[in-house]
C-alpha cells in the first residue's frame, strides 16, 4: 500500500530548509493524488496519523507558505465526504485548532490571493466538521459562536465565511443549543443588521448577494424553529421593532426571490415541451432535476423566506400577520402561491436522519400553512 510507506509523523523535518519544504509539497502532492484517485484512501490516510498531522502543520507558529495553503486544501479533501474523519478531527481536538487559525481574521485581512483561499478553505472544512453531530458541541464549547458572533461585527473579509459556519452551527435539531446560546449572547444585534441589509460583495472574492440572503434567512429560519420560549420570544420581538421593518424586508425578500423562481419556471416548461424529454424513461428522475435547478436559482431561499413568515406570523402579535397581508394586497401578492410553496417544501423535506423527525416537521410546516 503506497500510504504505508508515506510517514506522517513528520515532526523532524525542518521546513525553514528548502529541500525539506519541498519535499512536505511533494509528499502532500502524492497524498492529493491518491485519494483522488482512490477517494476511500482519504480515512485510512486520516486514521494512519495525516490528520493529526495537517492539524500541527497549521498550528505551526511560521509565515504564510505554500505548505500550509496546501495542508488546508487536502484538509478539506480529507473532510469531504467522509463521516468517519468529521468524527475523528472532532476526538483530536481539531474544532479547536481551526477555531484558533481562523481567530486571526477576527481583525485581519488575508494578505494575499493564497491566503485567502486558505482562510476560505478552513471556514469550508470547519463547515464540513459541523455535520457531525458531537462536533456542534464542540464548537459551541469551544466558544465558536462568540468568534463567529465578533467576525461578522467586523467589516472584514472573514464576514461571509463566519456567517456560513453560523449556518451549519444553528441548523437542524442538533442546532438547538447553538440557537439557544446564540441569542444569549446577543447574536440577534449581529444577524438582523445583516438581515436588513446585503452587504456589498467584495471587492476580491467574497459570497454573492443570494448566499449571504440564503444563510442569513436559514439561520432565522433555525433559531425560530430551535429555539425555547424565553428565547424564540427575543426574536419574535425583533420583527415588530420600528414600524416592522423586518417584515417589509422579509416581503421585499419574498417578492425578489418569488421573481427568480417564476424565471426559472418558465424557462423548465419550455423545456418540457421538448419531445425528446417525453421520450425518456427516468421521467421521475427528471422531475428530481427540475427540483434541484429551482432550489438553486432561488427557490431554497424562497421556501425559508416564506417559511419565517408563516411562524412568525402564526406566533407573533397580530399586528405582524396585518402587515404582512397589507403587503401582499399592495404588490398584488396571494395567500395561495405563499401555502403552495411551503406545501411544496413540506412535500419534498430530506436530509433528516430520523423518519419521525421528519415527519414531525412537516406536521409543523402543514399546519402553519392552515393557520395562514
Amino acid at each position: 500500500n503506497a500510504l504505508d510507506s508515506i510517514q506522517f509523523n513528520q515532526d523532524w523535518i525542518d521546513e525553514s530548509i528548502k529541500e525539506e519544504a519541498e519535499g512536505v509539497h511533494n509528499t502532500l502532492a502524492i497524498v492529493e493524488n491518491l485519494t483522488e484517485f482512490r477517494p476511500d484512501l482519504s480515512v485510512q490516510a486520516a486514521q494512519q496519523g495525516l490528520l493529526a498531522w495537517i492539524l500541527r502543520r497549521l498550528k505551526v507558529k511560521m509565515p504564510f507558505d505554500a505548505n500550509k495553503l496546501y495542508c488546508s486544501e487536502i484538509l478539506s479533501i480529507l473532510l469531504q465526504n467522509h463521516d468517519e474523519n468529521k468524527k475523528l478531527l472532532g476526538e483530536i481536538d481539531g474544532i479547536d485548532t481551526l477555531l484558533q487559525q481562523l481567530s486571526y481574521f477576527k481583525r485581519h485581512d488575508p494578505s494575499s490571493s493564497d491566503e485567502t483561499e486558505m482562510m476560505e478553505n478552513l471556514f469550508g472544512a470547519l463547515c464540513s466538521s459541523l455535520m457531525c453531530s458531537p462536533n456542534r458541541e464542540r464548537f459551541l464549547k469551544g466558544e465558536g459562536l462568540q468568534l463567529m458572533n465578533l467576525m461578522l461585527r467586523e467589516k472584514k473579509m472573514s464576514r461571509s465565511g463566519a456567517l456560513k459556519v453560523l449556518d451549519f452551527a444553528t441548523s437542524n435539531v442538533e442546532g438547538t443549543d447553538n440557537c439557544n446560546k446564540f441569542v444569549d449572547i446577543l447574536g440577534l444585534r449581529t444577524v438582523f443588521p445583516l438581515f436588513m441589509q446585503t452587504p456589498r460583495k467584495y471587492k476580491k472574492k467574497g459570497a454573492s448577494p443570494e448566499e449571504h440572503e440564503e444563510h442569513v434567512c436559514s439561520v432565522i429560519a433555525s433559531m425560530l424553529k430551535n429555539c425555547k420560549p424565553t428565547q424564540r420570544q427575543r426574536l419574535l420581538n425583533k420583527f415588530t421593532e420600528n414600524d416592522h421593518e423586518k417584515v417589509d424586508r422579509l416581503m421585499e425578500l419574498h417578492f425578489k426571490y418569488l421573481e427568480k423562481v417564476h424565471a426559472i419556471d418558465n424557462v423548465i416548461e419550455q423545456e418540457k415541451e421538448n419531445p425528446k424529454l417525453q421520450d425518456e424513461d427516468d421521467q421521475m428522475d427528471q422531475e428530481e432535476k427540475f427540483y434541484l435547478r429551482r432550489l438553486d436559482a432561488g427557490l431554497f431561499t424562497l421556501q425559508l423566506v416564506d417559511y419565517i413568515m408563516l411562524d412568525i406570523c402564526s406566533s407573533g402579535p397580530p399586528s405582524i400577520k396585518q402587515r404582512v397581508l397589507q403587503i401582499l394586497n399592495l404588490r398584488g401578492g396571494s395567500i395561495k402561491t405563499i401555502r403552495n410553496i411551503m406545501r411544496e417544501y413540506a412535500g419534498n423535506l430530506g436530509d433528516a436522519k430520523d423518519e419521525s423527525l421528519r415527519e414531525v416537521e412537516q406536521q409543523r410546516i402543514l399546519q402553519l400553512v392552515d393557520r395562514f
